[in-house]
């Protein structure tokens, strides 16, 4: 991740731990959950989002912010 982007944790709706993804791994779920959309423009959605909200799921992987407190 850049500076200022959150650290991303994942977590697939069949897991239960939470696990931190970079950049690439990033980019690399998105394309495999939602081939037909643009990864780059989504992962920005999903940075965006997970400040505000507590996750987001995109088809069957979770997208939360690693709190840092």
């Amino acid at each position: 991740m850049s500076k200022g982007e959150p650290v991303i944790l994942t977590q697939f709706i069949r897991e239960k731990r939470w696990i931190p993804a970079n950049r690439e791994e990033a980019l690399k779920i998105i394309a495999d959950e939602m081939p037909e959309t643009d990864p780059e423009g989504t992962l920005a959605y999903l940075l965006s989002e997970v400040k505000r909200v507590s996750q987001v799921t995109l088809g069957e992987c979770r997208f939360k912010a690693l709190q840092t407190s």
